[in-house]
C-alpha cells in the first residue's frame, strides 16, 4: 500500500473511532535530549526542576550527555542536588528516568561495534558518578541513534526494553513503521529485547521533513492506533534541552493522556503478551545524511583512524601487561576514548558546520581525534618498548606485532634508521632464510623504508633479523605493453589499464580463481571510472572522457604500483593501483585536486526543499562515484554494519525524497556476490559513506557531492579529496571467503618496529594458540589484574568451539558488559572448550590468575 493510501486509511480510522475509544487512556513519553556539547544552556537544570515541581503529574525521560553533570554540579549546585533527589526514587512512581547514557550521543550505525559498547560503558559510568541510583532499563533516543546489533549490546548492559521511535527529530532518518504495541526486536545474533516500534499506523507527517504523526498524541493518531489494536497507545517527544515549553502536550491532544517513564510503561502498562518477533534488518533503519559531502567524508576518515588505533593500543597494552608486567595505562586509555566518543556525536554528522568559526563540530572532530591518536600512539610505543631491554647496540632486527586472534602472513612496512640503507638491507627469519622484501619509495614511512612479508602467530609478536644484502627474489611485476596498455601482475592477479580511457581498468583476472575475469566487458560504464553530474559545467563528466598518463612507481618483486594522472571536469586527479605478491586485497586510492568548488549532484538546489519534493543531496546516481561494473550476472549486495552483515533486499540504492529513504550506508565494506557463478567481489573504503548498486547500475561508492544539503546549507569543496579503497575478488559467499576478517585485518595492520636485537628476549610469543574459524578478538583490555577478551563471531557458524591459550592455567568466566557473571568456564589443557558464540554474537571473557607456560 502506498504511503498516501495508508495515510487516508489511518485518517478514516481515526474519524470513525473518535467516539468509540473516548475513554481509553493514551500515554506520552516526554523529556529532554541534548547536553553540554550539543545544547544545554546555563540554568536549564533549574528550569527542569521547577517544571517538575509545578506539574506533579509530569514524568520525564532524559537523554542528556553524561558530561553535562560535571558542569551543572559546579554551575548550578542547588538545582543539581534537587535533581539528584528525583533520581533516588527509581520505582514505578519515579518521575525521572535516564533512557540513553551514550557518552557522545552517537548515531551508532556510523561507528564500529566496539565503539558502541564504549559509548554505553563510559556513559553509564559517568552518569552513575552523579546519580548512583539511576537505572538503565529502557533505551530511547530522540535522534535515529539505532543499529541492528543493539539488542545484544543493550541486554548485556542489563537493559530490558527499547524504543525505536524518534517522532520529533527525523531530519537524519527514521526506522521502518512496523507492528503494534510491542515487538520483540531480534538482532542479527538472535538476541531479543522487548521494544516499542514506530507503529504501522505511525506515518511520516505529510508536508514535513522531520516528524511522524506520533509526536504530539493527536486524537487522529491515538484513535488510529486504538483501531489497529494497540491497547495502550503512546506518543513521544524528547525536547531539545533549551526549549521552555514545560510539559510538551498542548491544546487539542487526545484525552485522557498520561505522562509516563519508559520503564513504568513497559513494567506496568503495556501488554507484553502482544509482542511478536521482528527480525530487524539494518535496512529497517533508514538514515539520510549528506553522503559524499567533503566535510562528512573527512570527519569519517578521522574517526575511523582513531577507532582502529585505540583498540590496537588497548591490545598492545594488554600484551605488555601479561608478558612484561607493564602497568596497564588505564587513565591514558580513558583519556583517549573520551574525545573519540565525543567525535562520534550525531551532531558531527548532521550539522558539521554548526558553531563559531574555528570551533564547528568538524573543527572539534579534528582536535578530538588528534588527541585520541596521540595518546594511543604513546600507549603503543610504551608497550612495544617493554618487550626490549634498553641498549646502545645498533638496530639489527624488526619486531612485528599481531593484535588479531588468528595467524597472519602479510606485508608490513618498517622505517629504518639512517645507519641502514633500505636498498642494501634484507630480512631473514630465525633460521637465516631470506624473507621477500622490497625498498619502498615515497611512502608515509619515508624513502628509507622496507616492505617485507611477515608471518606472526595470533595475538603476539615475531622478531626478524636485518642483514646487509640485496633482495633478488622473483614476484610481482609491471610493464607497458606494445599496444600502449599497462599491465600489473602478481601471483594472484593480472590488471590491465588503458591510458587512452583515463586509466580505467579494462581487465582484472584472478589467476587462482580459474582465471576469472571480474571486469564486465560490455556496457557503457568503465571499471574504476570516476563519473558524476557537474551541473554547472554541462552535465555528466567522466575520468574516462580524456586520456591519462600512466606510470610505474613500484616495480616489484614484493609489490607493484601504477600511478594514473588524469582529469575530470577540469580538475586533475591521481589514482594509485597496487598489487602485492600473495595479497588478496587490491589496494587503490584517489586524490582529486579540485579547481574551485564545482557543483556535483542532481541539480543546483536553491534553499530547502519540502519533504514532498525532490531533494538533490539524496540522489547518489548524480554524485561523483567510483564505479566497478563487475562481470557477475546476478549480483546481490551483502552490506556490513556494526556486528552485522545484511543481505540487501533493495532493488537499487537510490532515492530522492525524505519520505522514501533507503539504507545505502557503507560502514567498512560491501560485497557483491553472484550466487549462480559463486563468485563475488568485496569493496572496502576508509570511511563511512554510501554505496551504489542496482539491476542496471554498477557497483560503486560515493566519492563527492557538492551543493545544498540539510537546512539549505551549502556543502562546498574546500580542499583536495583523498580516499583509500580496495577490492577483494573471491569465490564463495563473503563469510566463506573471509571478507569480514580481511576488513578487520585491514583496520588493524601488523605493527612493525625496528629494534636493537636483545639476545635474551624470546624471538616470538603468542598469547593465543588458536580459536574457532570465524572468531576474532573484538577487544582486549585489563581491569585490575584481569584480562578481558571480547570474542566476536563474524564468519563462523553458531556451533560451540574452542579458544586455546598459551598459558599453563587460568580462571575464565563469561561476563556481561555490565560486569555480571554469566558462566564460569572450564579451562583445561590450555583450552576454553565448548564456548558457543552465534554468528554476529560476541562473548566477553574475564581471564584471571594467569600462569604462563614455560
Amino acid at each position: 500500500m502506498s504511503a498516501r493510501k495508508t495515510y487516508l486509511v489511518v485518517t478514516l480510522m481515526g474519524l470513525l473511532t473518535l467516539q468509540t475509544f473516548a475513554q481509553k487512556k493514551a500515554y506520552f513519553i516526554d523529556g529532554f535530549h541534548g547536553g553540554v556539547w550539543g545544547h544545554y544552556p546555563k540554568g536549564y537544570t533549574s528550569y527542569i526542576v521547577e517544571q517538575l515541581k509545578q506539574h506533579p503529574d509530569w514524568k520525564i525521560n532524559l537523554e542528556i550527555e553524561p558530561e553535562t553533570w560535571d558542569h551543572e554540579k559546579t554551575d548550578a549546585p542547588d538545582a543539581y542536588q534537587e535533581l539528584k533527589k528525583f533520581f533516588e526514587n527509581q520505582s514505578a512512581t519515579s518521575r525521572v528516568e535516564y533512557v540513553s547514557p551514550a557518552f557522545g550521543q552517537s548515531y551508532l550505525y556510523t561507528s564500529s561495534g566496539e565503539s558502541i559498547i564504549r559509548q554505553f560503558a563510559y556513559g553509564i559510568k559517568k552518569v552513575r558518578e552523579h546519580f548512583p541510583s539511576a537505572i538503565f532499563t529502557t533505551y530511547s533516543s530522540e535522534e535515529p541513534c539505532f543499529t541492528s546489533a543493539l539488542p545484544q549490546i543493550l541486554t548485556s548492559f542489563g537493559y530490558k526494553y527499547a524504543s525505536l521511535k524518534n517522532p520529533n527529530t527525523l531530519w537524519g532518518g527514521y526506522t521502518r513503521n512496523f507492528g503494534g504495541e510491542l515487538v520483540n526486536w531480534i538482532g542479527p545474533d538472535g538476541s531479543g529485547i522487548v521494544t516499542v516500534p514506530r507503529y504501522e499506523v505511525e506515518l511520516l507527517k505529510p508536508g514535513s521533513t522531520w516528524e511522524t504523526i506520533g509526536n504530539a498524541n493527536s486524537p487522529k493518531y491515538i484513535n488510529a492506533a486504538l483501531a489497529y489494536g494497540i491497547q495502550n497507545p503512546l506518543g513521544m517527544c524528547l525536547q531539545d534541552a533549551g526549549w521552555r515549553y514545560g510539559p510538551w502536550l498542548k491544546g487539542g491532544y487526545y484525552k485522557p493522556t498520561v505522562y509516563t517513564t519508559w520503564s513504568n510503561y513497559f513494567d506496568n502498562i503495556a501488554n507484553k503478551n502482544l509482542a511478536k518477533d521482528w527480525k530487524f534488518s539494518q535496512e529497517d533503519l533508514m538514515p539520510g545524511l549528506v553522503w559524499g559531502a567533503q566535510v562528512l567524508q573527512t570527519l569519517a576518515q578521522q574517526i575511523r583512524v582513531s577507532e582502529n588505533k585505540i583498540v590496537q593500543a588497548e591490545k598492545m597494552a594488554s600484551l605488555a601487561k601479561v608478558y612484561n608486567g607493564l602497568p596497564y595505562p588505564v587513565k591514558q586509555i580513558d583519556k583517549a576514548w573520551r574525545p573519540l566518543l565525543l567525535a562520534q556525536h550525531h551532531d558531527c554528522w548532521i550539522v558539521p558546520y554548526n558553531g563559531k568559526k574555528g570551533d564547528t563540530w568538524a573543527d572539534k572532530v579534528v582536535l578530538w581525534t588528534d588527541t585520541t591518536n596521540t595518546l594511543s600512539d604513546e600507549v603503543i610505543f610504551n608497550s612495544v618498548s617493554s618487550f626490549s631491554k634498553p641498549t646502545t647496540r645498533p638496530v639489527s632486527a624488526v619486531r612485528v606485532f599481531n593484535t588479531a586472534g588468528v595467524e597472519r602472513t602479510e606485508w608490513v612496512t618498517v622505517t629504518l634508521p639512517k645507519s641502514l640503507n633500505a636498498a642494501e638491507t634484507i630480512v631473514t627469519d630465525d633460521n637465516g632464510k631470506q624473507i621477500p622484501s622490497q625498498r619502498v619509495h615515497n611512502s608515509k614511512a619515508g624513502n628509507n623504508a622496507l616492505l617485507f612479508k611477515a608471518n606472526v602467530a595470533p595475538f603476539g609478536y615475531r622478531t626478524y633479523k636485518l642483514a646487509k644484502g640485496t633482495a633478488a627474489l622473483k614476484g610481482a611485476k609491471a610493464e607497458r605493453l606494445g599496444n600502449g596498455l599497462y599491465r600489473a601482475a602478481s601471483d594472484l592477479y593480472i590488471v590491465t589499464v588503458d591510458p587512452k580511457k583515463g586509466g580505467v581498468i579494462t581487465s582484472l583476472i584472478a589467476k587462482q580463481l580459474n582465471n576469472k575475469e571480474f571486469v564486465a566487458q560490455t556496457g557503457e560504464r568503465k571499471f574504476n571510472e570516476l563519473r558524476g553530474n557537474f551541473y554547472k559545467l554541462g552535465g555528466f563528466k567522466s575520468s574516462a572522457d580524456s586520456a591519462a598518463k600512466v606510470s610505474i612507481i613500484e616495480e616489484g618483486p614484493a609489490r607493484v604500483s601504477l600511478k594514473i594522472e588524469g582529469s575530470i571536469a577540469g580538475s586533475p586527479f591521481t589514482q594509485i593501483i597496487a598489487l602485492a605478491q600473495g595479497q588478496r586485497r587490491i589496494d587503490m586510492s584517489v586524490k582529486i585536486d579540485w579547481k574551485g568548488s564545482p557543483g556535483i549532484g542532481e541539480y543546483d538546489e536553491n534553499g530547502r526543499k519540502s519533504a514532498v519534493g525532490r531533494t538533490a543531496f539524496y540522489n547518489d546516481s548524480y554524485k561523483l562515484l567510483a564505479l566497478f561494473p563487475l562481470n557477475l550476472k546476478k549480483q546481490r549486495a551483502f552490506v556490513e554494519a556494526p556486528f552485522d552483515v545484511t543481505a540487501s533486499k533493495l532493488p537499487n540504492t537510490f532515492y530522492n525524497r525524505w519520505d522514501s529513504i533507503k539504507n545505502n550506508v557503507m560502514l567498512n565494506w560491501v560485497d557483491f556476490f553472484d550466487e549462480q557463478s559463486n563468485y563475488g567481489c568485496a569493496l572496502f573504503t576508509d570511511h563511512t559513506t554510501s554505496y551504489t548498486h542496482g539491476e542496471n547500475f554498477p557497483a560503486g561508492f560515493n566519492v563527492q557531492y557538492a551543493g545544498k544539503g540539510l537546512w539549505g546549507r551549502d556543502y562546498r569543496i574546500t580542499h583536495p579529496t583523498k580516499i583509500s579503497y580496495a577490492l577483494v575478488p573471491h569465490k564463495g559467499q563473503w563469510n566463506e571467503a573471509g571478507v569480514y576478517s580481511e576488513s578487520l585485518h585491514n583496520n588493524e595492520p601488523l605493527l612493525a618496529f625496528a629494534i636493537a636485537e636483545d639476545e635474551s628476549a624470546e624471538n616470538s610469543r603468542s598469547l593465543i594458540k588458536s580459536m574457532k574459524k570465524g572468531w576474532e578478538i573484538s577487544s582486549a583490555n585489563i581491569e585490575g589484574d584481569d584480562l578481558y577478551l571480547r570474542i566476536f563471531n563474524g564468519e563462523g557458524n553458531g556451533e560451540a568451539g574452542e579458544l586455546r591459550l598459551n598459558v599453563a592455567s587460568a580462571d575464565v568466566q563469561q561476563v556481561e558488559l555490565n560486569g555480571a557473571l554469566k558462566a564460569k568456564l572450564e579451562f583445561k589443557n590450555g583450552s576454553v572448550a565448548n564456548l558457543a558464540i552465534p554468528q554476529f554474537g560476541f562473548r566477553t571473557l574475564k581471564i584471571s590468575n594467569i600462569a604462563m607456560s614455560n
